[in-house]
């Protein structure tokens, strides 16, 4: 049934006492992501904000295909980024300087050298990148963003500054890529207004709209979807969804947009 999705505050040592609005931390909680219950229309699909006082763990994920081979069912994982506030200084680690080798990642993910190795870029709100599985990442301190994301819960920790927290070398070196990040094909700025395509598959749609999505967009979600919105709000089965939230809708005919508003479309492409 079409309507906004309940949401999980998650605690994170890197999380935040203090969220940005409209969201509120729990007194004396560190909250670090805040996920939206994926809806049995879309269960491969999680969308989450993450909010870092202190920067994750270098980590990797596995793409479908290596957990398909290993047993695990369908639980790879590739997500997208889009920054929406960053204080100074903040920074993203994605891929590496250069390439590096198996025995040389392990070696530095042992030494804790990995965080030097990897390309920090600096942020700022509209910048967007997509992550593809294998991606060695760690997200810095100081960032807000939005996250959509396969719906998989397995992460190969590499490196976490100390904290007393499981890793995960032998499963991470097996699947990632020791490779530089390929920036100028994943990352774009996107405008806080405006529309365009930010991910178009083959694992699932990502688009920003401004106001009523033209034919083109329409097209591309025939069925159900979920609605971020970013700029005012949308009303979905005659529920108002304000920014911060997250709604299902069964379809675009059960989605009232704001002609000034902005927000994100999402489906999951994959069988």
């Amino acid at each position: 049934m079409s309507g906004a999705l309940p949401i999980r505050q998650v605690e994170k040592p890197w999380g935040r006492d203090v969220l940005p609005a409209p969201f509120v931390a729990p007194g004396g909680s560190r909250i670090g992501e805040i996920w939206f219950e994926p809806p049995p229309q879309l269960p491969g699909l999680l969308v989450k904000y993450i909010f870092t006082s202190e920067a994750l763990s270098v980590q990797v994920h596995p793409s479908d295909a290596q957990t398909l081979a290993g047993g695990l069912g369908r639980q790879g994982k590739e997500e997208c980024w889009l920054i929406v506030a960053a204080e100074p200084g903040a920074r993203l680690g994605i891929g590496f300087d250069a390439a590096i080798t198996p025995d040389a990642m392990r070696a530095a993910a042992l030494d804790g050298s990995i965080e030097g190795l990897l390309t920090w870029h600096p942020v700022e709100p509209g910048d967007f990148f997509y992550i593809p599985a294998n991606t060695v990442h760690a997200i810095g301190a100081g960032v807000s963003l939005i996250e959509v994301q396969q719906n998989s819960d397995i992460t190969y920790r590499l490196y976490d500054y100390g904290r007393p927290r499981e890793l995960h070398l032998d499963e991470g070196i097996a699947v990632a890529s020791g490779e530089p990040y390929a920036r100028e094909r994943w990352h774009r700025q996107v405008p806080l207004r405006g529309s365009q395509v930010l991910v178009d598959g083959p694992l699932f749609l990502l688009d920003q709209i401004e106001g009523p999505p033209s034919e083109g967009t329409a097209a591309r979600y025939p069925g159900a979807l979920l609605v971020i919105p970013r700029e005012g709000v949308v009303e979905v089965a005659g529920q108002a969804v304000a920014p911060g939230g997250c709604a299902l809708a069964e379809s675009l005919d059960a989605v009232r947009f704001a002609r000034d508003g902005v927000c994100l479309l999402t489906r999951s492409c994959a069988t």
